[in-house]
């Protein structure tokens, strides 16, 4: 196993989520994404953009929207590595993302990330029903030191 990491586009990137994603689609803001490959297969992507939640949103921020991957080992920590050093790279200063309160967030202690909040089930923001409706989820966040 070679991990990599490899460029790829928009529209690869959304591509690869609706086929290999769990449990949520194609993410509705982009700023830009990364692959990992295996010996030259892609094996995950992951994507970034601007926070959802509008008090995050304060232009120093980027979110990692969506990370999906076919389930070769280590490629989530990588990817994720690989968001927050792009991120730095073009001057954000905290990023963040979450995860479902039953996932482990292994790829992100592994990462470097910590977790921030534990966040109880809500409702859809834009009023329409959602198969995500009342699950809890974990805000976490990794940022420049001070």
């Amino acid at each position: 196993m070679a991990l990599a990491l490899v460029p790829v586009t928009r529209d690869q990137a959304m591509e690869y989520v609706a086929t290999v994603h769990r449990h949520h689609g194609r993410p509705v803001g982009y700023r830009y994404a990364v692959g990992v490959a295996d010996d030259g297969r892609l094996c995950g992507v992951a994507m970034a953009g601007r926070p959802v939640a509008r008090a995050l949103d304060d232009g120093h921020t980027i979110e990692v929207t969506r990370v999906a991957t076919d389930g070769t080992a280590n490629a989530c920590s990588m990817l994720y590595g690989a968001c927050w050093r792009a991120a730095r790279a073009i001057g954000y200063r905290r990023a963040v993302t979450y995860t479902q309160a039953d996932e482990s967030g292994s790829s992100l202690r592994a990462a470097g990330w910590l977790k921030i909040a534990e966040l109880g089930p809500r409702k859809s923001w834009h009023g329409i029903p959602s198969p995500h409706d009342g699950i809890p989820r974990i805000r976490w966040q990794i940022e420049v030191s001070s």
